[in-house]
């Protein structure tokens, strides 16, 4: 069983009095992290890719390992396969604007996205005559794999689904998915910004063509993220910008791109965040993605079980802990959710989030809630008796 205990030590910002429940927002970040971050600043601090100089040199080897670390943590085949970006937004943004659409191209996707892999591809059907379908989950976020099998027809061009819902914390099986996709001829694009940091992640086994995850939610940098690229598409998917760093020749009337993952990084990157992320996924290598997913899952059963024995509270999202993450959502009978967490916050010192979570379509569709819902979400350095803590706040707070 994961040393909690041990994994704490390496975080100082929880000593400063907050049990932090918000890590399906953002994550914190272990010293470790920090100081390989402060060591580019410290010791070599150069761009990339580009001066002969030690610095230089350095800063190369660095950036360059980090790609590899998180190809290896997200079982690609190797470094090129994964472009370094900000942010899941921006990687889902960057496949939106390389595929070729035609009119009549079909999306397919999920009424429980995040808005960013759903608006976006609202307006690249906006953009370019194709049409979005949305298939619908039960009230606990569970899917039916043959609601995919109707929507996934030969005109669909791409199917896009989250791995985990950011607000329901299931797991949606995307292996299945994205078999169902392939039989079609359609591209798959899965969003693991939920994901990455809490199920052991493998491209490769998935048969996905895009993976899309942030830095800020698996212990790294903020705006830090990558974006998966699988082999069949890294010639075809297109650069959201191309400039310096990103070609290997250019003449007064053409230019060539450089190879992957180059060609999809212009200008100076963000090289410390990109070092960070490199150590972030050392970090939970170390720690080991299986031990992270045993200790979520023991938080979950005791997050959600003890929210439903709680008279007043009603919790969305599968009643089986085993079907989700450590995460969960709920309301206290009537009261706006967002003074629930005000309460919570300013007077037993628990961080968590309130509102709709960037996910309306499913706030109104399945839920109805127009100012959404509570949501505590945990990680590998939160305790039993932090989510006690939660647990007693929440009945004090329910029975006024």
């Amino acid at each position: 069983m994961l040393d909690v205990d041990a994994v704490r030590g390496d975080f100082p910002i929880l000593n400063k009095g907050v049990i932090y429940l918000d890590s399906a927002a953002s994550s914190l970040t272990p010293e470790q992290v920090v100081l390989k971050e402060m060591e580019f600043y410290r010791e070599y601090r150069a761009n990339v890719e580009r001066g002969v100089h030690r610095f230089s040199q350095r800063a190369s080897e660095e950036y360059e390992a980090a790609h590899e670390e998180v190809a290896h943590f997200i079982g690609a085949l190797g470094r090129e396969n994964v472009v370094m970006v900000r942010n899941t937004t921006e990687a889902i943004n960057m496949v939106a604007n390389s595929i070729r659409w035609e009119r009549g191209d079909k999306i397919v996707t999920t009424v429980i996205e995040h808005h960013s892999n759903y608006i976006t591809w609202l307006r690249a059907a906006q953009r370019h005559g194709c049409s979005v379908e949305a298939v619908r989950s039960d009230r606990e976020g569970l899917f039916d794999l043959g609601d995919f099998e109707r929507a996934i027809d030969d005109g669909t061009r791409l199917v896009a689904v989250t791995h985990i819902s950011n607000v329901l914390g299931c797991i949606l099986p995307v292996k299945e998915i994205a078999s169902i996709a392939h039989e079609h001829g359609a591209l798959v694009l899965v969003d693991g910004a939920q994901g990455v940091p809490h199920k052991e992640t493998d491209v490769l086994e998935w048969g996905v063509d895009y993976l899309a995850f942030s830095g800020h939610k698996m212990l790294g940098p903020t705006g830090s993220g990558g974006l998966y690229i699988c082999d069949e598409e890294l010639e075809s998917t297109e650069p959201l910008y191309i400039g310096g760093g990103t070609i290997v020749d250019v003449s007064l009337d053409s230019f060539e791109l450089a190879v992957p993952p180059m060609r999809f990084e212009a200008g100076t990157p963000a090289i410390a965040q990109v070092i960070g992320l490199g150590e972030a996924c050392r970090y939970l290598d170390r720690v080991g993605m299986e031990e992270v997913e045993l200790w979520d899952r023991v938080l979950a059963e005791r997050l959600v079980r003890g929210l439903e024995e709680i008279e007043g509270v009603e919790v969305y999202g599968p009643i089986d802990p085993g079907q989700r993450v450590g995460l969960a959502t709920f309301n206290v009978g009537d009261m706006n959710p967002h003074d629930v967490a005000l309460t919570l916050d300013e007077e037993y010192g628990i961080a968590v989030r309130s509102g709709h979570h960037c996910a309306l379509p499913l706030m109104k569709e399945l839920f109805h809630l127009p100012e959404g819902n509570v949501r505590a979400s945990t990680y590998l350095y939160n305790t039993l008796d932090e989510v006690e803590a939660l647990l007693g706040a929440v009945e004090d707070i329910a029975r006024g």
